[in-house]
């Protein structure tokens, strides 16, 4: 999201506005973290409609199909993509889906502004991603608190020691190791095994990119990683629901 159209937003819906829709919502808040802790290894199925990538994903689908697809496969949560630049995806995709689905959800954009925050929680989010790379070490505490304050869960993105430093100095319990470079593009999920090294027991990590076979799965399970977030994989699989079913290996339990 351009600050063009930030500030296009708050004009057209203030925070004044965001924060009645959040007092008076009768969402209760599902626990997001506490959903990626549970024994076994954790999916976080995600709806995304398309990618810079592999452009258009699924055509024709809807987001509450998606999602109950997810929920019956037994994902232990959602992430919406909400970034519409990038990956085609709107509020109203928040909205569908938390209507859908009783599983939390996080909304997935690059939030760099504390009026998002405000407006994913309006929306029904139970947590929100902050991407360490995109916002300074200033900011990136300042969104942290601020969501926090809204009762909103975070995973917050690293891709290198660097970026994993500033994520232990804001004390975050759930931190995502994005195996995508996103200045090159390039995936190695390798990235999540070296970084996992130095993050210390309690904090819950989550796996995001490349993730798109059995092999993977049982690795990262093996090497105690909590939650595996899976989007384009389970997106453009023939039978979304039985793809999202062998991930959270729902017929071993």
């Amino acid at each position: 999201m351009t600050r063009d159209e930030l500030e296009t937003r708050k004009r057209a819906v203030p925070v004044s506005e965001l924060e009645k829709l959040i007092a008076s919502s009768s969402h209760e808040g599902k626990p997001f973290n506490e959903a990626l802790v549970r024994p076994g290894l954790s999916v976080i199925a995600e709806h995304k409609r398309r990618s810079p990538s592999a452009g258009e994903i699924r055509a024709g689908s809807t987001v509450s199909e998606i999602v109950q697809a997810y929920e019956r496969g037994g994902a232990a949560a959602l992430s919406v993509l909400t970034d519409e630049k990038n990956f085609g995806g709107t509020i109203a995709d928040l909205d569908e889906a938390r209507a859908a689905s009783g599983l939390p959800i996080l909304a997935k954009n690059f939030h760099i502004d504390p009026y998002q925050l405000y407006e994913s929680a309006a929306h029904g989010a139970d947590a929100i991603l902050i991407v360490v790379a995109s916002v300074s070490e200033r900011r990136l505490r300042e969104l942290y608190d601020e969501a926090h304050s809204l009762d909103l869960d975070v995973l917050v993105e690293v891709h290198n020691e660097e970026e994993l430093e500033q994520a232990f100095e804001i004390d975050a319990d759930v931190i995502g190791i994005n195996n995508r470079d996103l200045a090159t593009f390039e995936i190695d999920v390798e990235t999540t095994f070296e970084l996992m090294a130095d993050i210390p027991t309690g904090i819950t990590i989550v796996a995001e990119s490349g993730i798109a076979n059995m092999d993977q799965i049982m690795r990262l399970d093996d090497a105690g990683v909590d939650a595996v977030l899976i989007g384009q994989a389970l997106m453009s699989s023939p039978d979304v629901e039985e793809a999202c079913r062998a991930f959270s290996r729902v017929d071993e339990d």
